[in-house]
């Protein structure tokens, strides 16, 4: 008996499914990913820059959060150049747009046990080709040039001499953005199925699933955690502090960026950087204020302290947090997992999570005017913003985290009723 539904059919207790499930997939997506950079864009100001550009910068936000690759440039004149570079992450846009895809891919997989791979990678593809496609279209909008009149640091050389302004504008590159684009669906896809316990596997991998779903799923769930607390303490500081628009803007657009590197040094890491000129970061004034030094500057709980001596916090929210999602992965285990076996789960899984963030937070920006090739003469339009982590180091104690709450959380969710656990009665 076959019958038909909305985007798939249903033969027996297979699903073959429909290019409309996959055309809601990537619509979800992409709407909410537009949505809320619009939102966060408009916050910041950036409704009113010239030309009607907005939906441009809109439109490059989106291709940056879907792991995609916008190119910055700029001339002014014959003997002058701007040069500029961006490597940053809206991480906000990217959360909501990873969320909704996976959510759209996940759906018709529902109250399934088993899926073959041909199966599974036939409904990916269905998602990776209207990705690709939505992508080109974005990168072919994310493009724009503005102009700076009145704007020349260099005493009127450029305007009076060589009878030009500096511009500057940005780009989207549609070959690499592709690639990016559809490495980075692969990844929230792959996400999706290692985190979701109701998610068909192939027959071949679901014995792996004991020992890989219940850790995936417990870092997600640490990470989302940051972010929700991270939300209502911005929240908090919108209404009592005032600059609403400012706090809505870091919340829209790069509330991860923040909670995420709050959750790295909490765990003993290190990061380094700098930030000169007009631009800054768009996160909290004292981390700012850390990095606003000529020379690169280290950033971890210490430096934070002398700042502002909360910062020692960021410890204690990081040993309960981590805490917490290795009892939750200890909980979501079979009963028979014994505690040093979540320890090591753990430090696996703490150490992926850690890199992924450091390689997503990382920041590098810069801005410059060079006049005959002769260095910076930006001035008051040159700047630079560098954030990167420590990375060897991060991911030494991570394995360290890992190991020690994955132990303590195994032990606590002994006490605990899990799956494959017989109670005394029943063996009576």
């Amino acid at each position: 008996m076959t019958s038909q539904g909305p985007g798939l059919a249903r033969t027996g207790n297979r699903v073959a499914h429909g290019w409309g499930d996959a055309l809601s997939a990537v619509a979800a997506g992409f709407v909410v990913m537009g949505a809320t950079a619009a939102l966060g864009l408009w916050a910041a100001g950036a409704a009113g820059l010239p030309g009607g550009s907005f939906p441009r910068v809109v439109a490059a936000v989106v291709v940056m959060a879907a792991g995609g690759s916008v190119a910055l440039s700029g001339n002014a004149g014959e003997l002058a150049r701007t040069h500029a570079d961006i490597s940053v992450l809206p991480l906000s846009v990217t959360l909501v747009g990873a969320l909704a895809v996976a959510a759209g891919f996940l759906r018709p997989l529902r109250h399934r046990a088993v899926a073959t791979t041909r199966e599974l990678a036939g409904w990916a593809a269905r998602i990776a080709v209207l990705w690709a496609l939505v992508l080109i279209v974005l990168s072919l909008l994310a493009r724009q040039t503005f102009d700076f009149p009145g704007a020349d640091p260099t005493g009127g050389v450029i305007d009076d001499v060589l009878d030009s302004s500096p511009r500057a504008g940005f780009r989207a590159e549609i070959p690499l953005t592709l690639v990016l684009g559809l490495l980075w669906l692969a990844g929230v896809l792959l996400l999706a199925l290692l985190v979701s316990r109701g998610a068909p596997l192939p027959a071949h991998l679901v014995r792996h699933q004991e020992s890989v779903r219940p850790a995936a799923y417990a870092m997600v769930a640490l990470l989302l955690a940051y972010v929700v607390v991270g939300l209502v303490i911005a929240l908090v500081v919108a209404a009592t502090r005032g600059h609403p628009a400012e706090t809505f803007a870091v919340i829209l657009l790069g509330l991860p960026n923040v909670v995420w590197l709050v959750l790295t040094l909490g765990l003993g890491a290190s990061w380094e950087g700098k930030v000169d000129g007009p631009f800054g970061l768009p996160m909290p004034q004292v981390l700012d204020s850390v990095l606003r030094t000529p020379d690169l500057s280290t950033l971890n709980v210490g430096t934070l302290a002398e700042q502002d001596g909360r910062a020692w916090w960021c410890v204690v929210a990081a040993a309960l947090f981590t805490l917490g999602a290795s009892f939750v992965a200890a909980a979501r285990s079979p009963a028979r997992t014994r505690p040093w076996r979540h320890a090591l789960h753990m430090a696996a899984a703490l150490t992926l999570t850690v890199l992924a963030v450091c390689l997503l937070v990382r920041i590098s920006a810069h801005y410059g005017l060079s006049l005959l090739g002769l260095g910076d003469l930006g001035g008051g339009l040159g700047g630079e913003v560098l954030l990167r982590p420590k990375l060897w180091t991060a991911l030494g104690l991570a394995v360290l985290w890992g190991l020690g709450t994955g132990f303590l959380g195994g032990m606590l969710a002994t006490r605990v009723h899990r799956r494959g656990e017989v109670d005394a009665e029943d063996r009576t």
